[in-house]
């Protein structure tokens, strides 16, 4: 359900309160709150969701999601600068914005919330992929949520949604993948942004998987990807020889060639080779 936005333009919003971004936390604003509404309709319909928000900044994300009917949003921001500009949006959306002051790494979000739960955030460049990486390998699957739909430089983007075989392909497209549907939702070019930054950005849509896709150990998938793109231009049986003096077994036993590099080597083999680490 869409409602009109009764608030300013986001350009006078920022001249108002003198909320120029800062390189130092991150910050790039999207003004074009068109574009705003469409990444919060990339989340779904979030009529019977609270929504997560990291670094709002002077509030276009958030005006997105709630004028396209969030249930509740939670905005955590670390620039004191914005709560002003933040109040004026609870102020217009009565009981629907809760706005904490702080760093997102050191908060917990789920003492004020209430499932289901989306993540929404134009992610600040500074602490995005950290927080996707704390999002994807709680102690506990399921997670929290149930979708995230987050921006980032759209290398990031790539990497998550990279397949196997690409020059993109890594630890973050495994960990994404094991346990998501993950995909690119929408492009955005610089100068949808103020200041532009210097990279494109994407938005990316990761739907939680209730059990992740292919049987395996977290701490041990882990282990055997790091090793393995750690020294990604080596044969695997080279890369992985820290993890197990019986690695070339290992190899061979999950159906991998042993002269295949961490790139050529699918999610799912690379499951079946830490199950057969696990063993050991």
């Amino acid at each position: 359900m869409t409602q009109d936005d009764p608030l300013p333009p986001l350009r006078d919003v920022i001249e108002r309160h003198d909320l120029r971004a800062r390189k130092s936390l991150g910050q790039n604003f999207l003004l074009d709150l068109n574009l705003t509404a469409k990444i919060a309709r990339q989340a779904g319909d979030l009529s019977a969701c609270d929504v997560l928000e990291i670094g709002p900044g002077p509030g276009g994300l958030t005006r997105g999601l709630l004028s396209e009917g969030a249930r509740k949003v939670l905005a955590i921001e670390k620039d004191a600068r914005c709560l002003p500009a933040l109040a004026e949006i609870a102020d217009a959306y009565p009981n629907r914005l809760d706005v904490i002051e702080g760093d997102a790494l050191a908060i917990d979000p789920l003492a004020h919330l209430t499932p289901p739960i989306r993540v929404a955030s134009n992610l600040p460049y500074n602490v995005g992929t950290e927080l996707l990486i704390r999002w994807l390998t709680p102690k506990q699957w399921p997670p929290f949520w149930d979708s995230l739909t987050l921006m980032f430089q759209r290398e990031v983007a790539q990497r998550i949604t990279a397949e196997t075989g690409s020059k993109a392909y890594g630890r973050l497209a495994i960990l994404s993948q094991w346990r998501c549907d993950a995909r690119i939702v929408l492009h955005l070019p610089p100068e949808a942004f103020s200041p532009p930054p210097k990279v494109s950005s994407a938005v990316v849509h990761l739907k939680m998987l209730p059990e992740p896709r292919f049987p395996a150990d977290f701490k041990t998938l882990e282990r055997v990807v790091a090793a393995a793109f750690n020294q990604r231009r080596k044969m695997l049986r080279s890369s992985l020889k820290s993890v197990s003096p019986d690695i070339e077994d290992m190899i061979a036993a999950a159906g991998i060639k042993p002269t295949e590099r961490a790139e050529q080597v699918s999610l799912e083999e690379f499951c079946a080779l830490a199950r057969e680490v696990a063993k050991a």
